[in-house]
């Protein structure tokens, strides 16, 4: 038999064969199938004698990120940029340095102890078919490890412990803060960079020291947190005006502590429990900043009033509604979501974690929110004080003193600047940076605002005034309404009065009448009745 003939019967077979397959997948009963692929499997494993370990990214339903699989991750990555194909590079270390990881589908080698076994990478795709507005494409990535099975215990045990703990080892070397943001019901991240410090923070040094040593004892408090039955989290709530300095804060409390940031967008999550799977999610040792909180969703205690204006307008019309295309595009997460968020179990899932949240206006916020056990520190970051001018002055003009200073720290007192205002002014007007023009321009700056304050409280006081006056015309204006329709109603009394007293001289003039018809008496004006006919004698005598 030549070549030709061979290689036509072989494709004439695989085809076969492959045909046959598709008939048995397409017509034979789902029951029989997974009876013939469960004992095919076992009658394989007879004769094949490797064993194979995978180690999924994810555990459970997507609940949480393996650490196994991100120990392992980080100890593929030297063996990967030296075997491998096809790499995956990311930049750490402040965009100095590199790392490899093997991409999808790819195998690599290893050796442990004269033992030799190898390494794939794969993930499962499957798509999501629902009709929400979050569509997504589920993505399930593993690492395979086989090894033959006489190394049994000596993988379980000695090889599996180095990889984790060489895995963990090379993670602290290369570690580099990470920024992340949710979209959907997963987390994105980019390289977080940010240079803020606590040294360079506009605040005063006492209020500083104490949060940063709140900060540390923290970070070093798991066997107490353990102790007292506690989550190992804490709450902490910025609350102050605009340009006070609270996003910088929470860079400053990153980079203090080395933790990620996870920034909650509130509004891109569809319900309480896409909340919790994003919760869940996280990593230890990360701060979850929900930042403008009161602006976030309607979590503010006027919650209760806005319900009773929606049930009296329905009062109003009983008709029943449709619900707005917009509104079943709204996030659905509840004040209810956002406090076991806080503080319910789902907390406790991970350790070593800070929740900040950040507002404008902290009156705006539910009391439920912001009680101690779920915000524990309220640090209020307010207007730019002297003490923080100087940090700003030393940050941006290499300045400890000046003969400026004075008259800042006077005008300071009288008139109210947020820090990133102050520092505004600050930043170099000239290329040769020179540091009185620039405290010339901050006085200025200074001057005009405590102009504007007086003017405005001027024009505060002259409304008020107007409104007192006002208040005081329309009072008076009430108080003559009234005073005239007391004197309506003592007019109709005393006509009311006059008129009974007419109609009783009436009555009375009538009764005489009667009397002198039937008795033939008059009264003689004394009180005395006289006989009609003895005054007739009389006239004739």
């Amino acid at each position: 038999m030549n070549p030709a003939d061979m290689f036509t019967q072989v494709g004439s077979v695989i085809a076969s064969v492959m045909f046959a397959w598709a008939m048995f997948k397409q017509y034979c009963p789902y029951s029989v199938q997974e009876y013939f692929d469960k004992y095919s499997k076992r009658a394989f494993t007879f004769v094949y004698p490797y064993i194979q370990i995978s180690f999924n990214e994810f555990t459970g339903d997507r609940f949480m990120r393996s650490e196994a699989y991100s120990a392992i991750e980080n100890y593929l990555g030297s063996r990967s940029s030296t075997q491998a194909k096809r790499l995956k590079a990311d930049v750490v270390k402040n965009s100095q340095s590199v790392v490899l990881s093997m991409d999808d589908y790819e195998e690599v080698g290893d050796e442990f102890q004269g033992v030799k076994l190898r390494w794939a990478s794969g993930k499962h795709i499957s798509k999501t078919q629902s009709v929400s507005f979050y569509p997504v494409t589920d993505e399930k990535k593993y690492y395979k490890l086989t090894f033959h099975k006489r190394h049994r215990q000596l993988i379980l045990g000695d090889y599996l412990n180095h990889v984790l703990k060489e895995g963990n080892e090379i993670k602290v070397r290369n570690r580099q803060r990470k920024l992340y943001t949710n979209s959907g019901s997963y987390w994105r991240h980019v390289v977080f960079q940010h240079p803020a410090s606590f040294e360079t923070l506009a605040m005063e040094a006492e209020r500083k020291q104490e949060i940063v040593d709140d900060l540390v004892i923290f970070s070093k408090a798991e066997d107490f947190y353990a102790r007292i039955g506690r989550a190992w989290k804490r709450g902490y709530l910025l609350f102050g005006p605009p340009g006070t300095g609270k996003s910088t804060m929470i860079a400053a409390m990153a980079n203090l502590l080395n933790y990620d940031i996870y920034d909650l967008e509130l509004t891109a999550v569809k319900d309480n429990t896409e909340l919790r799977k994003l919760l869940i999610e996280t990593t230890t040792r990360s701060i979850i900043v929900i930042e403008d909180i009161d602006c976030s969703l309607d979590l503010t205690g006027q919650r209760k009033k806005k319900k009773e204006e929606e049930g009296e307008r329905d009062e109003k019309d009983p008709k029943p509604k449709l619900p707005k295309e917009e509104d079943s595009k709204q996030s659905q997460v509840t004040l209810s979501g956002i406090l076991n968020f806080v503080d319910g179990l789902w907390s406790a899932c991970r350790g070593e974690r800070l929740i900040v949240f950040t507002t404008n206006f902290v009156e705006k916020l539910d009391p439920a929110l912001i009680r101690k056990g779920r915000m524990d520190k309220h640090i209020e970051l307010s207007y730019c004080s002297f003490e923080a001018f100087q940090v700003l002055a030393k940050n941006y003009l290499r300045l400890d003193s000046h003969h400026l200073f004075a008259r800042i720290q006077e005008l300071l007192g009288e008139t109210k600047m947020t820090p990133a205002e102050v520092a505004e002014h600050l930043m170099p007007k000239t290329i040769s940076g020179d540091a009185t023009v620039c405290l010339e321009g901050l006085i200025g700056a200074l001057e005009k605002a405590k102009e504007d304050a007086i003017l405005k409280a001027e024009e505060e006081a002259k409304e008020k005034e107007k409104e007192s006056a006002r208040l005081k015309a329309e009072e008076e204006a009430k108080e003559k309404e009234k005073e005239k329709v007391k004197a309506e109603e003592e007019a109709k009394e005393k006509a009311k009065a006059a008129e009974e007293a007419k109609e009783k001289d009436s009555s009375a003039a009538e009764n005489a009448k009667k009397k002198v018809k039937d008795n033939g008496f008059c009264d003689n004006g004394n009180g005395e009745l006289d006989n009609k006919e003895n005054k007739q004698e009389g006239f004739s005598h």
